[in-house]
């Protein structure tokens, strides 16, 4: 289940649907009703509870979904550090201590979030940094 404050219009998230869990795209959040409209990439629009909506961890392949491409001169050799950047954008993830650690950077912006970040909430951080959606 996701968190009410966690969606926005414009996330990517998952959606049980029929026992399946689908990709979808949130087009609209009613929060009296505790409710998303998700386009699904079926291309079906349906008003979901807030129960049946799921985050997707990030990990590289979303990241690369997301038209981030791994800098590989930035990374450290430990393995335990991989930078992905879009244009200006960077992501950063890393283990420190056991601990997954998630450094964002725009331009003079930086923020470093404890824990894995998902899909929706990185969209969520780079609207807020950049003014603009991440599709």
């Amino acid at each position: 289940m996701i968190r009410l404050h966690d969606v926005k219009a414009g996330d990517t998230v998952l959606v049980s649907y029929e026992g399946e869990l689908l990709e979808g795209k949130v087009l609209e959040v009613n929060p009296e009703d505790r409710q998303a409209c998700v386009l699904t990439h079926e291309q079906q629009e349906f008003w979901y509870s807030l129960d049946d909506l799921y985050e997707i961890p990030l990990d590289e392949s979303q990241l690369l979904k997301l038209k981030f491409q791994k800098d590989e001169s930035a990374a450290t050799g430990n393995g335990h550090t991989a930078v992905y950047v879009r244009g200006p954008f960077s992501v950063q993830l890393a283990q420190e201590g056991g601990h997954d650690i998630t450094r964002l950077a725009y331009r003079d912006e930086h923020r470093e979030i404890k824990g894995a970040l998902t899909v929706n909430q990185l969209q969520n951080h780079y609207h807020i940094m950049t003014n603009f959606h991440l599709d």
